[in-house]
């Protein structure tokens, strides 16, 4: 990237300039580095507030609030005026909370948080010339509309709902009575997750600013658990190795993103003169180094994140087969899975986890009929109106069809020796690989004619191979057994 004078990168973002030399310097967009700026700060921060400001020491009056200030603080920083699209959400649906009724609260929310997010992403789309000239401040919206709509059905939830009527998940969620502001704002504008999230549970929040998150999460496993016990008796585990483990994932990535991703730039997926000169299997091969170098950017924000919730005391999950504690319940991406999945379904279980689970809580869960269309619809309106965004999903739908229909009619003939599964396992892996790459290319590159320029060179050959499958193989292969295909289903479960 081009470095660029000080007026220009002004000109770029609404937020703070203080570090202008840095962006400079290291030629990285000036919000990117307010943002790594806020979340090392943050980093810090997270350590003293688990330390000095313990649920032993002070009031959760005073936690909510010093959480709430700093977090509106980084959002002044990094965005500048564009920050009170933030607090004007917040404000919004805390309004709609305590006025409307409880019965009819989650579709309200729902209509006003995706409405407004949806209306500052078609500003910066089509007002701002693609966000070029804008900072993107579309994050923590689409994070904070998360929490929003969460926390409208949990209440709904807990004041409305018959409990036999709602899922275990759902009953050990609900929240049974209305959050005073200080609360809300805390849960929607905490520094931990304002930036880049994950979305996290009100009710989980809410025993973890009360110092009862430690002592819940792994009474859970007291309580399931002949071998693991007294954990409500023990201090509070430290999150000191699991922080390490996560910024030294942070630390390679930062080197891959300096050393690799720059190197290989997703837009020359499209110049006419590679499309023109390149033999097919070359495009191939660059198209797979320049999506697995776009990777890491996003395995750095939320490992980082994530981090930075454990250094706070917060994202305990319970304990593994070793007695150890777990850090990761609110982590958002399992990378050792992505990079080694074997199918389209196991790399986006792995991909976005709370994402995934808000889509869940909200919609899947809750729809009476048409569960995944819906859930894809509701996904598509949150990520955005960028075009790329739809290709991706649309791309995804027989993708996803075709793969279940190959794995029904292929993957029995493949487990009856240990050399025959290592060879299905190393083939499957390629074809996600390659998949994924051509499925999320669009995601990248945004628009409508970069994206279509990238179908024609790789000749639409995902998409007809996938609809040729969809089409020859059958639902059902000859011999099928339900109970051995369930059981090889449950299989690959655990193994995923």
């Amino acid at each position: 990237m081009d470095k660029k004078g000080n007026t220009d990168i002004a000109f770029k973002t609404t937020g703070c300039t203080w570090l202008s030399l840095v962006s400079d310097q290291v030629g990285v967009p000036l919000d990117q580095v307010n943002f790594i700026a806020c979340q090392v700060f943050g980093l810090a921060v997270a350590f003293w507030f688990r330390l000095c400001l313990n649920p032993q020491r002070t009031t959760p009056e005073v936690r909510h609030a010093v959480a709430t200030i700093i977090g509106a603080s980084f959002v002044m920083f990094c965005f500048g005026w564009y920050a009170i699209h933030v607090f004007i959400l917040v404000l919004a649906c805390y309004g709609i909370m305590i006025k409307a009724s409880v019965h009819k609260v989650h579709r309200y929310t729902m209509i006003a948080s995706l409405g407004y997010l949806t209306v500052c992403q078609v500003s910066r789309v089509f007002v701002f010339d693609y966000g070029i000239l804008s900072t993107d401040f579309s994050g923590p919206l689409m994070i904070i509309t998360q929490k929003i709509t969460t926390l409208a059905f949990q209440v709904h939830d807990g004041m409305c709902q018959k409990q036999e009527e709602l899922t275990d998940d759902q009953r050990r969620l609900a929240v049974h009575s209305m959050p005073s502001l200080l609360e809300y704002l805390s849960y929607n504008i905490n520094f931990m997750s304002v930036l880049v999230g994950p979305c996290s549970m009100y009710k989980e929040y809410i025993e973890f600013i009360k110092g009862q998150h430690v002592q819940h999460r792994l009474k859970r496993v007291k309580d399931t658990s002949s071998q693991q016990n007294g954990w409500d008796k023990i201090p509070e585990p430290s999150p000191m190795r699991a922080v390490i483990n996560k910024l030294l994932v942070c630390t390679c990535c930062l080197l891959w993103f300096f050393i690799i991703t720059k190197a290989f730039p997703i837009t020359y997926n499209v110049d006419p003169q590679f499309i023109n000169k390149a033999s097919f299997i070359t495009r191939l091969a660059y198209a797979f180094i320049s999506v697995q170098a776009a990777r890491p950017k996003f395995y750095f924000a939320w490992t980082l994140a994530d981090a930075i919730h454990n250094a706070a005391g917060y994202g305990i999950s319970g304990v593994n087969e070793r007695g150890e504690v777990c850090w990761d319940h609110i982590s958002n991406v399992r990378i050792w899975k992505i990079e080694t999945a074997t199918s389209f379904k196991s790399f986006i279980d792995n991909w976005n986890i709370q994402t995934a689970l808000w889509l869940k809580s909200v919609c899947y869960d809750r729809a009476p009929y048409y569960r995944m269309p819906l859930t894809f619809v509701l996904s598509a309106i949150w990520h955005g109106v960028y075009p790329g965004y739809y290709f991706t999903f649309i791309t995804a739908i027989p993708i996803t069809l075709a793969a279940r229909s190959v794995r029904r009619n292929f993957r029995e003939y493949f487990l009856s020796s240990r050399g025959l599964k290592i060879c299905y396992d190393v083939v499957t892996w390629a074809a996600t690989q390659l998949t994924v790459c051509y499925t999320v290319m669009p995601f990248l590159l945004l628009a409508v004619e970069p994206t279509m320029q990238y179908y024609r060179s790789m000749y639409f050959h995902v998409h007809v191979i996938s609809i040729l499958a969809m089409i020859l193989l059958p639902s059902k292969p000859s011999g099928f057994k339900p109970e051995i295909h369930a059981r090889h289903s449950n299989n690959n479960v655990k193994e995923n």
